[in-house]
């Protein structure tokens, strides 16, 4: 079996088991009840579907960004909802059950939206067409990968609890190490060419990164904890799903790269951010019970 498609399979298998997880974690209560926040709804929705490829967008063209480069950071920009977003949320003191509603929500609507969006962004870095991607695929390949998986965990997390008890957390685990797997194994693939990256790119790419957590942070209403959510729920990207899109249709190319590397940025950005953010709850807690 060769590199790609080790890379390939190793992918597809570690974003099912995340995504059924995911769903044996989750009540539907808890789906319901973000859903039902209208306002907050929309907020997130148009924080992560349309601000957030907007920005991305505008810095790669600011930054010339070659287009097999710019496709990675594009993918990456329409793929909201990423696991990590409720522990984060927690890290933060944020309001995690409106957290764990909204990454379901996002994740489910990834599989139709992504591509579409997709599709329109890539035709301004790519106007002449250089780009090919089989968008039906992908869109195949998310509602079976992400989708069901996901319909399958909620509806056993909902049918059978006791049971949702046994396999939530050893399911968990697989997933966690699945993808540890896959990062590495496209690290070391890739190495010379995320060496290769300037101290310009990875400039663009904290750029990227505090611009969707103000987009989360504005976007995210009145309430404190509600705001702190939102904020880290937006700046997180689903590198999981992205790594699928990547890897389906740029095998080898630096769109996986570009994956990988903004992946990272906004995972360890995002848990750094969470920390402050926790840190600071805390403090101002203290000050409101010594006054």
């Amino acid at each position: 079996m060769d590199t790609p498609t080790l890379i390939s399979l190793l992918n597809v298998t570690a974003l099912v088991a995340i995504m059924l997880s995911m769903g044996m974690e989750v009540r539907f209560e808890a789906v319901l009840a973000s859903a039902r926040r209208t306002r907050l709804l929309v907020l997130g929705l148009l924080a992560n579907y349309v601000l957030v490829p907007a920005v991305t967008l505008g810095l790669l063209l600011v930054f010339r960004v070659n287009s097999l480069v710019s496709v990675g950071f594009l993918i990456l920009a329409v793929c909201p909802g990423a696991p990590l977003g409720p522990p984060f949320t927690g890290v933060a003191r944020g309001d995690v059950p409106w957290s764990i509603g909204m990454m379901v929500i996002l994740a489910g609507l990834s599989a139709m939206l992504s591509p579409a969006l997709l599709g329109v962004l890539l035709a301004r870095v790519a106007p002449d067409g250089d780009l090919h991607i089989d968008y039906l695929v992908i869109v195949r390949t998310l509602l079976m990968t992400q989708m069901l998986p996901l319909a399958l965990g909620l509806g056993i997390h909902h049918g059978a609890p006791a049971l949702t008890q046994w396999i939530a957390r050893p399911v968990n685990r697989l997933a966690n190490v699945l993808l540890l797997a896959l990062v590495g194994l496209i690290v070391v693939t890739q190495y010379e060419t995320l060496g290769a990256i300037r101290f310009r790119g990875w400039t663009g790419m904290g750029m990227l990164f505090l611009a969707s957590l103000g987009i989360g942070w504005l976007c995210g209403g009145r309430d404190f904890a509600t705001r702190k959510a939102m904020a880290v729920t937006t700046a997180t990207r689903n590198a999981a799903v992205g790594l699928v899109i990547a890897t389906s249709n740029f095998a080898g190319k630096p769109a996986v790269t570009a994956v990988v590397a903004y992946g990272l940025v906004s995972t360890l950005g995002t848990l750094g951010c969470a920390l402050l953010l926790g840190r600071f709850a805390g403090l101002e807690s203290k000050h409101v019970r010594v006054r």
